[in-house]
């Protein structure tokens, strides 16, 4: 049992690395991207290819879906926090800061969690989890100073990502309170639900502009487009969303969260090889300070929460 319950922790803990690492990366895609498209062309795109291909994997026997006889209103739930209001606030916010910035306020997604875990689960979280999640948010808060005149400073931008750090964080409760879905039909019905949505949305804004057919041609007319899609839909949406999943069913949901500063660090890298913003010591401290928060967090297994 032990054996088990340790083999647990250690997927838990590299699921939830492995999506912070691809959604740090992701941060760079969606400004390149935003840049010559709106936000919900992006997205409607980024669903569409998303549940296009999960449906293959399920044809293909490569995951199982079975809902029958189970309550869709939890999963429509989940689905309206993230990916809905979720990539809504994410996609408009990135568009409007860089793309270091967004990772570093992304990263408040921990004490959002925390406290939404302890008001609506009733979980007390550890006190080395209490204590990693404030170093993390030191490491934000020298990160945002460090920012400081190469910012942005689009209080517009920071209001859409508060919308994503609220929603990710009821998101993630309500998917450890889901516990009679598997992890493969809750990333199944976010998507699809994610995918009507945006790509009603981004229908209904090129009906409105008059430039349906560029938005059915994007993807073949522009490579950056393109890439970051793909990038999105497979990797953001299908792989990522799975991890989450399963990294919050086996460590729960304040030890998942805590791994989000990983997702700064890389953005934080990302934006500066991959688009030339500026990077300072004092970045590099914050980078290195929330590193230790995600550390110290999960440094013992104690009681998974």
């Amino acid at each position: 049992m032990r054996s088990i319950g340790q083999n647990n922790f250690l997927i838990g803990c590299l699921c939830a690395s492995g999506c912070e690492i691809l959604y740090g990366l992701s941060y760079v895609f969606t400004k390149q991207a935003t840049v010559s498209v709106s936000a919900f062309a992006l997205l409607g795109w980024r669903f569409f290819i998303a549940v296009m291909v999960i449906n293959l994997c399920v044809a293909a026997r490569i995951i199982k879906i079975d809902l029958k006889g189970k309550s869709l209103k939890p999963l429509i739930l989940l689905a309206l926090f993230s990916p809905c209001i979720y990539c809504v606030g994410e996609t408009l916010g990135i568009s409007r800061t860089t793309a270091s910035e967004s990772g570093v306020f992304l990263a408040c997604i921990p004490i959002g969690a925390l406290i939404a875990s302890t008001l609506i689960l009733r979980k007390k979280p550890s006190g080395l989890q209490i204590t990693g999640i404030l170093i993390t948010l030191a490491g934000v808060v020298v990160t945002v100073v460090a920012v400081g005149a190469a910012s942005s400073l689009s209080f517009a931008g920071y209001a859409f990502l508060l919308v994503a750090i609220v929603s990710y964080a009821l998101c993630s409760v309500f998917v450890e309170k889901a516990t009679t879905y598997s992890g493969a039909e809750i990333t199944y019905s976010m998507l699809t639900l994610g995918s009507a949505v945006f790509v009603i949305l981004a229908m209904a804004e090129a009906l409105s502009s008059g430039t349906v057919g560029q938005l059915v041609a994007l993807p073949f007319h522009d490579r950056s487009f393109l890439t970051a899609v793909l990038y999105q839909g497979i990797g953001c949406s299908v792989v990522a969303f799975f991890l989450t999943n399963v990294a919050i069913a086996k460590i729960g949901v304040n030890r998942t969260a805590s791994f989000i500063g990983i997702s700064t660090v890389v953005a934080i890298a990302a934006g500066a090889i991959l688009l030339k913003e500026t990077v300072t010591g004092w970045r590099v401290i914050g980078a290195v300070v929330i590193l230790i928060g995600v550390y110290t967090a999960n440094a013992r297994r104690g009681r998974v929460s």
